[in-house]
Formats: structure tokens, C-alpha cells, sequence
């Protein structure tokens, strides 16, 4: 897994966790891993149209397969939020809810800007589009057509 449980003390306390979750890891690993979910689903090209407007698509197995101090810093402290909205959505134990709902509202903005291509992250691995022969690019072709029908004529 990319994120582990230690990595959470980044932005709640360890007694909060085990307050909220009593104790239970396999409430804190399920938060984990639908945290990572999230932040790949953000990151993940789609087979919309617009995915094939030149923009970065990231190598998400190399992104969320890396350990230790490998991890991007800056996805591991997002996913580390949305991990800590996961667990802090069981209970409100001495949490400060606004500041980590604001916190979770950031960061999910970010990953759509990063995702759109509005902002770019250069640290990340990213897979390299497929290069286009050069035999396929002929000019004899046109996009479209334009103009008008004959006109009709009644005789």
C-alpha cells in the first residue's frame, strides 16, 4: 500500500485515531486504501474525448507503488488528508471539523487542477503518449467538407 498507518500522525494525533476508529486497524486500513483510491481516480486518464487534448497522464503504478521516502511528498500529504476525511467521517472526537473539511475541499480541488491539466506536477512519473508514424500524417485528406447541394429545379 502506498499510504500506512504511520504516515496519518502527519495530520491527526494517534489517540484521535484509535478514539474514532476504537481501536479497530481495519477501519484505518479501509481508509486508507479508499483514500488512495480517490486520489488515483482524480489523477486517472478516462476514455473521454478530451483526455486526448495533449494533456500529462500520469504512471499511476509508478506513483502508488513507490515506499518510503520514494512516495511524492506532495500526493502522500493529499492522501493523507483524504485518508484523515475517511476516518474523521465515523465520529467527531476532539477534531476540528471545519479546518479538516476545508482542508479535504483543498485538496480534491487541487487534484482536479492537477488532473486538467491547469496545474502540473513535474515530479510525478507520467506515461509517454504514442508516437504518431509519420506516414499517417498525409495532407490529401480533409477534416471536413463544406458548401451546398445544386440548387432544384421544377421543370
Amino acid at each position: 500500500m502506498f499510504l500506512q498507518k504511520s504516515d496519518l500522525k502527519n495530520n491527526i494525533y494517534n489517540y484521535q485515531v484509535e478514539d474514532i476508529t476504537e481501536g479497530d486497524d481495519a477501519i484505518v486500513l479501509q481508509a486508507l486504501q479508499a483514500a488512495e483510491d480517490e486520489c488515483r481516480s482524480y489523477l486517472a486518464a478516462n476514455n473521454k474525448k478530451e483526455w486526448q487534448d495533449g494533456r500529462l497522464k500520469y504512471d499511476l503504478d509508478a506513483i502508488f507503488s513507490a515506499t518510503g521516502t520514494e512516495r511524492n511528498a506532495l500526493i502522500l500529504s493529499h492522501c493523507i488528508i483524504i485518508a484523515k476525511w475517511h476516518i474523521i467521517d465515523l465520529a467527531n472526537v476532539d477534531i476540528l471539523y471545519e479546518q479538516a473539511k476545508d482542508r479535504y475541499d483543498r485538496t480534491i480541488k487541487y487534484l482536479n487542477q492537477l488532473a486538467k491539466g491547469d496545474i502540473s506536477l513535474d515530479s510525478l512519473p507520467q506515461i509517454k503518449p504514442p508516437v504518431i508514424p509519420d506516414d499517417e500524417n498525409t495532407d490529401d485528406t480533409y477534416p471536413f467538407m463544406y458548401g451546398s447541394r445544386e440548387k432544384f429545379n421544377h421543370e
